[in-house]
């Protein structure tokens, strides 16, 4: 292939070996991971913060894509691909290790862009393109606590062996941040629900509850202290190990209230738009998919206004094909109400 081809790289497969691929394809028997599920694509879709944000990010800046060759990682159902089509990209190499792939590659023949777009099917640090070098790196690569399922370390691998000098990478920068929330009603429905379970005592299954992190959605209400920052990312000059957090944290109590969780989450910025752009999944602002990362405390923590919660977060990626994150929190407290020190080590996935 090359670059004006629009056929989809897969072992040199052809054009006709990706549509007989989709007309034996269904959700359940072809999607083996959750990338491939079509549910997952929906919500990615449907997030309107997420989606919004890379739009104005390629379409308000037509004057950097234009003539450009581009390089999408995990280019999914190829929405990011088109956008950059739109805004005058000379080429994209839409590269997908999953099923998707050959779904992205009906959608974007659909929308009579094959001549500008071709589907690599295969891992980014796996597959070959036709190009030795890309002008834009076009990647959704956050994931759950900006480093859960996410593929920073595959964007790197992306920026050193294809990136032009002096090419830009949208998103290019991150920050994550904690604060305390008030959560009183929905920690004793999920962790405290154990202790009288139609009768029963199941208290020892307590422990899986709190070390699990929750994923969901807190509401601005429930935020009682201050935000901290406890890691910054920039993907023109990230390493793999910038994937590793570690940081102190100092929260101050706005009200005087019982502190249940410590919440992560994240903003996003594209540095490089001649505007900027930047989008947030804090507890303050719109939904995003990726929700806020909730992790319970052993016991609340009693504040009034103006006292501190300290301490200590360490984050990092663990499993075999690195599909866990370990979170090892400590948290130390002093105030009217007594001192409190708090330990736990957290993991999801």
């Amino acid at each position: 292939a090359d670059s004006s081809s629009g056929a989809m790289v897969e072992g040199k497969a052809d054009g006709d070996a990706v549509i007989d691929a989709q007309k034996e394809m269904t959700s359940a028997d072809i999607y083996f991971d959750s990338n491939s599920h079509f549910m997952t694509h929906e919500e990615l879709l449907k997030d309107r913060i997420r989606t919004r944000a890379f739009m104005r990010a390629t379409l308000s800046n037509k004057f950097l894509f234009k003539d450009k060759i581009v390089l999408d990682v995990g280019a999914g159902t190829g929405i990011l691909s088109m956008f950059a089509v739109k805004a005058g990209a000379k080429h994209v190499y839409a590269v997908e290790s999953s099923g998707i792939v050959h779904i992205a590659e009906k959608i974007i023949k659909a929308n009579k862009m094959s001549d500008k777009i071709t589907c690599v099917k295969g891992k980014m640090e796996e597959v070959e393109l036709p190009v030795k070098e890309v002008d834009i790196i076009l990647s959704d690569w956050m994931g759950y606590m900006l480093i859960q399922e996410s593929m920073i370390s595959t964007v790197i691998y992306a920026r050193d062996k294809f990136l032009k000098k002096g090419g830009m990478i949208f998103p290019d920068q991150a920050k994550m941040y904690i604060c305390g929330i008030e959560d009183a009603d929905y920690k004793e429905q999920r962790i405290d629900f154990w202790d009288n379970v139609y009768g029963f005592n199941m208290s020892c299954m307590k422990e899986g509850s709190l070390t699990e992190p929750l994923i969901d959605q807190c509401t601005p209400e429930q935020v009682i202290t201050s935000s901290d920052t406890i890691h910054e990312l920039d993907l023109n000059t990230a390493t793999v190990d910038d994937v590793k957090i570690a940081n102190e944290f100092s929260l101050t109590s706005g009200v005087r209230d019982f502190c249940h969780a410590l919440v992560l989450y994240f903003d996003v910025s594209f540095s490089k738009s001649h505007k900027d752009i930047t989008f947030s999944t804090g507890p303050r602002q719109q939904y995003t998919h990726w929700k806020q990362s909730v992790l319970y405390l052993d016991e609340p923590i009693p504040l009034n206004k103006g006292e501190k919660i300290t301490g200590k977060v360490k984050m990092h990626i663990a499993g075999k094909k690195g599909e866990q994150t370990v979170i090892d929190l400590k948290t130390s407290f002093t105030g009217r109400a007594g001192d409190l020190e708090l330990a736990r080590v957290y993991k999801y996935g």
